[in-house]
């Protein structure tokens, strides 16, 4: 029996059929679109094997069957119960590269018909004259039957998956995009520093900048994946994710179906300069949210939150108005409500942003000085607030790294009091340390009492970790061991409070010892007291283990034994915190009214509690860039004397001029309202000294409040 090559009858019933416009059409076309084309279906009669090239081979005669039908193929009895009609369509030929040395005839004929489509179409082209000579037929027949067998062999693994989307990591794996558990561990090994030494052109990740941040870990949802599965956290979200149609994606929050639908708000970010590699930017409202702007200032002054919920319903994405109502239900122990109105107010300003303006890459500024700035300052530390009290410190201190980015040499809201515990919380002893070793000369992280305690205790949680060299682990200690002798010589007066708040009692010699005593504490500076009560307060929880206590022990008693031998470093830093730490900036305070740790908002100076301090804008800079004003209110008090002034601050629903006629011709009458307004006033003043009643302080040995005074 005599094959049939390419070169015969049937290889001329193909040219005859690829003649034409049709074939020229086709030549620039796909296989599947050349199906289109030529009107073939499911189950429809194609090319015989014979015009391929092909025989059916023993295969089929080992079987007992017929023989096979035309188009067919060897892979025929495989695809014959198959209902998807794309499934006849290989799609991962034109993708797969043949191996070095393997030919691949059951192609190239399909190859030549779409030239033009193919690079290698080409070559096979060149090569055809070679291989499509007739032979004797059995050793053409063995020629062209040991590759397509081979090929259908190693298709077998790859047809499984053909029905479900699958995408290929770098790794060259194949991860089903319904699976979330591969999805889980895909992303433990891409985070795992162990695994993946290396990123994107051969940088690994102590190269990058310090402050660069990662759109991966923005995300909540991925670090919860991390420490409950996917599905426990996604559940059925993802497919009511696909049905959301008017929202696009965004790095800071992901929009809720629930907001309302999103318009252009009047908010646009401009590039003022370029200087030395550093992007500036500034937020600009528009005219129409400036009015905007002015009516939620006049529903600040009414002091009742309605009037703001009213404000809202008409401009639903004011940022401030969000800001603002994110307290009021914060304070009402509504925490759902409260972090939903700070994430539309991320998604207001992130739709604002400048096409050049950069999250991650930690040189675009953004100066607080500006109004208009202010408000994605506020909303992305109230925000980073709610993740770490929701249990996800890794994005929280990706989002601290982000504010810092904005404004490194001032930082207006102080962040730097508050990324040494997120990094401790997260695990992230590297960056921490890090971060001490890059700054420390110029920024003098020592002195700040978070940083002198933080970075020995990152040293030595380094120490624990097993899994590093034994070299490193005994430097981590050393290190460790010197920088808390250094912190209790500086801050002694954190010692006795941090131990209260770990419920240790401390042993006789420390608790008896003036050095750490009530004294330390007493003598120091408020500006002082204000900073290790912030730092207690915050970060007592991750020094109650008892290994980081057993290893604390003996470091106090060694600094107790350097006073007793009056070391000079204890006179050193004795005298720097009587130089030092004699007032706070302006932005600690903010950074500690925003942080509401009780034990540090009570050490706050009068001269701050004093003043009325917005959510929207807590303790405004002093030296403001203003760029636009609010216009005069026409109904503005301005001939209120000093007294009355004073009966509306206490009173704000006592009005002295209510009944006054704006009538500057009838100036009798207007001193008959006069005198009118003077007898409310002095009515009001009889009603508040009425009501005003005096309460004894209760007494703890006596708690009925009865008896004298002592």
């Amino acid at each position: 029996m005599r094959s049939v090559g390419v070169g015969g009858a049937s290889a001329r019933r193909v040219r005859r059929r690829s003649s034409g416009a049709g074939a020229q059409r086709a030549g620039a076309m796909s296989r599947r679109a050349l199906r289109r084309l030529r009107g073939e279906q499911r189950g429809q009669e194609g090319p015989g094997l014979g015009e391929l090239g092909l025989d059916p081979g023993p295969e089929r005669a080992r079987e007992g069957g017929p023989p096979p039908a035309p188009g067919k193929g060897p892979r025929g009895p495989r695809r014959a119960g198959v209902s998807n009609r794309f499934e006849l369509i290989p799609a991962e030929e034109s993708e797969d590269e043949p191996a070095a040395g393997e030919e691949r005839p059951d192609t190239r004929l399909s190859e030549q018909d779409t030239a033009g489509g193919h690079q290698e179409g080409s070559k096979d082209r060149s090569k055809e004259g070679a291989v499509t000579e007739e032979t004797d037929g059995d050793g053409q027949r063995e020629a062209q039957e040991q590759p397509d067998q081979t090929l259908a062999t190693s298709n077998k693994p790859r047809k499984k998956k053909k029905k479900r989307k699958t995408k290929k990591n770098s790794a060259g794996e194949t991860v089903e995009d319904n699976d979330l558990e591969d999805i889980d561990s895909l992303l433990e090994r891409i985070e795992d520093p162990r695994l993946a030494p290396q990123s994107q052109g051969g940088i690994t990740p102590d190269s990058r900048p310090l402050l660069y941040v990662e759109h991966r870990n923005l995300n909540p949802e991925n670090e919860l994946k991390r420490y409950f599965g996917a599905r426990a956290v996604l559940g059925d979200q993802r497919p009511r994710q696909r049905q959301r149609q008017y929202v696009r994606s965004m790095w800071l929050t992901a929009p809720k179906n629930t907001w309302p639908r999103y318009s252009k708000t009047g908010i646009t970010m401009q590039l003022l300069d370029t200087r030395r590699g550093v992007q500036h930017f500034a937020f600009e409202h528009h005219r129409e949210y400036q009015q905007v702007q002015f009516k939620f200032l006049d529903a600040v002054e009414s002091m009742d939150p309605n009037n703001i919920v009213l404000l809202l319903q008409m401009n639903p994405y004011h940022v401030d108005s969000l800001l603002q109502l994110s307290d009021v239900c914060r304070m009402q122990e509504d925490q759902e409500m409260a972090r939903d109105l700070i994430e539309r107010a991320l998604y207001s300003l992130e739709c604002a942003f400048h096409p050049v303006f950069s999250l991650t890459s930690g040189t675009c500024r953004l100066d607080y000085r500006r109004p208009e700035n202010r408000a994605f300052f506020l909303a992305l530390f109230k925000h980073l607030m709610f993740l770490e009290k929701r249990g996800c410190p890794r994005t929280a201190l990706e989002f601290c790294k982000l504010i810092l980015s904005l404004d490194p040499e001032n930082d207006p809201l102080c962040v730097l009091l508050l990324i040494d515990f997120l990094s401790l919380r997260a695990r992230e002893y590297t960056f921490l340390t890090r971060l001490f070793q890059e700054w420390e000369s110029h920024r003098n992280l020592s002195q700040l009492p978070n940083f002198a305690f933080s970075v020995p205790l990152a040293y030595f949680f380094l120490s624990q970790q097993e899994e590093r060299p034994e070299l490193e682990r005994s430097q981590a200690r050393e290190r460790a061991a010197q920088l808390v002798q250094l912190a209790l010589i500086m801050f002694p007066s954190v010692l006795m409070p941090l131990l209260d708040h770990c419920s240790v009692q401390p042993d006789a010699r420390v608790a008896s010892h003036p050095f750490f005593g009530l004294n330390a504490q007493i003598s120091q500076s408020p500006a002082l007291n204000q900073l290790t009560s912030l730092y207690v307060g915050r970060t007592h929880a991750l020094w109650k283990d008892p290994a980081v206590m057993a290893w604390l022990e003996p470091h106090v008693h060694e600094v107790l034994r350097m006073v007793e031998a009056q070391d000079t470093l204890v006179q050193e830093a004795e005298h720097k915190r009587k130089i030092r730490y004699q007032s706070a900036p302006r932005n600690i305070y903010r950074h500690i009214i925003l942080s509401e740790m009780k034990e540090a908002t009570a050490a706050l100076p009068l001269e701050v509690t004093s003043q009325p301090v917005m959510g929207f804008d807590p303790l405004p800079p002093l030296d403001s860039i203003v760029s636009y004003t609010r216009p005069e209110r026409t109904s503005h008090p301005s001939n209120e004397s000093t007294l009355s002034l004073f009966f509306r601050s206490l009173l704000p629903n006592f009005n002295l001029q209510g009944d006054v006629r704006h009538d500057g011709d009838d100036e009798a009458g207007a001193a008959q309202d006069l005198n009118q307004g003077v007898n409310r006033l002095m009515a009001a003043m009889r009603d508040m000294l009425a009501n005003i009643q005096f309460q004894e302080p209760p007494r703890d040995d006596n708690p009925e409040g009865d008896g004298d005074w002592d």
